[in-house]
């Protein structure tokens, strides 16, 4: 993970840089924020590669959309947990092969960490004990292929049917070492897994519009579990909505602000190598509390190097505004996406 993340600041550098000049024909809105997925097509025979890393932490927990101190929830759980990490490396390429549609294939390499308390009953009258421990996961994610296809095309704006399929490649076995387990390494509890286990269908729709001075688009992606994985559970269908607005300047640069919704559904079933013991001692393994909503905000730069090849840089930081979770739950803090494409 940290070869990846040296090579991508290494190449964001080397290209603020650069003393490229930029044609002012392509306008940086052309694409949305980096933090949108399939919002733009492609001309035929054009190829576009792509490269993303994203960050999201998870700080303290809610119930609702009320805050829970460790103490609160270690008055009902053995173990409590506090703060979340997730990283993730996408790789992405897309290619047109008519002008009316556009494939694409994404692949995530994703890394998790959780820090958590843990509370055990001291005995013959002593005090409770109080400790901390860590848990880790990495791998392949689930990779997902689709494409989008023109629906309507005018003078200023386009609208788009996005269909993807999520094959199910990540792990659902993941093991660490916990403070219960004695040092041995036992199953992990479903947000520290790297993938779903299960087929999805990624149905959407997004719209865009240029102007001469600006440009705006929405929106709506869903995530719809279509059986049950091999551990006897799926995770919760989402939604998610969001509409941007972006604004080019100094010729090769643009800006953007966003808002997005999300929702999303609790574990259906329960994971049968997770101990039946688990989601009476961290809330984590519990299936009924992994659901939730979630309201964001995003501000963001688009950078665009013309040539023979498209070169074309942006960064988004996402900050969580409103959350209502089925908790305890840890919450969402912040998410960073930085990217790089490349079309051809």
């Amino acid at each position: 993970m940290l070869l990846f993340r040296s090579l991508f600041i290494s190449l964001f550098a080397l290209l603020f840089c650069s003393t490229v000049l930029a044609d002012a024909s392509i306008r940086a809105d052309s694409h949305g924020p980096v933090g949108v997925m399939g919002d733009h097509m492609h001309k035929e025979g054009e190829w576009m590669f792509s490269y993303r890393y994203m960050q999201m932490e998870m700080d303290g927990n809610l119930d609702g959309s009320n805050n829970l101190s460790t103490d609160e929830i270690l008055q009902d759980y053995s173990v409590a947990p506090e703060n979340m990490t997730m990283e993730m490396h996408m790789l992405g390429a897309m290619y047109a092969p008519s002008n009316d549609l556009t494939l694409m294939l994404m692949v995530p390499v994703i890394s998790n960490k959780m820090d958590h308390s843990m509370q055990m009953m001291g005995g013959m009258g002593m005090m409770p004990m109080r400790s901390v421990f860590t848990t880790e996961t990495d791998g392949l994610g689930d990779i997902k292929v689709g494409g989008l296809y023109r629906l309507k095309q005018t003078s200023n704006s386009t609208l788009i049917l996005n269909l993807s399929l999520s094959l199910p490649t990540g792990s659902i076995d993941e093991k660490d070492v916990t403070g219960m387990s004695m040092g041995d390494k036992v199953i992990l509890p479903y947000s520290m897994q790297v993938g779903s286990g299960t087929y999805d269908l990624r149905p959407g729709v997004t719209y865009n519009n240029h102007q001469p001075t600006y440009s705006w688009g929405a929106q709506t992606i869903a995530t719809l579990r279509l059986d049950e994985n091999d551990n006897d559970y799926s995770l919760g269908d989402r939604i998610m909505m969001t509409a941007w607005y972006a604004r080019p300047f100094a010729k090769s640069f643009s800006w953007s602000v966003r808002g997005a919704y999300e929702y999303w559904d609790d574990v259906d079933g329960e994971s049968s190598k997770l101990s039946p013991m688990m989601k009476n001692m961290v809330p984590t393994a519990d299936p009924d509390l992994r659901g939730g909503q979630r309201v964001d905000i995003a501000a963001g730069v688009n950078w665009i190097i013309p040539g023979s090849a498209t070169n074309r840089l942006a960064v988004e930081f996402i900050r969580s505004v409103y959350q209502d979770l089925n908790g305890p739950q840890l919450e969402t803090d912040y998410s960073l996406v930085l990217g790089w494409q490349l079309s051809l």
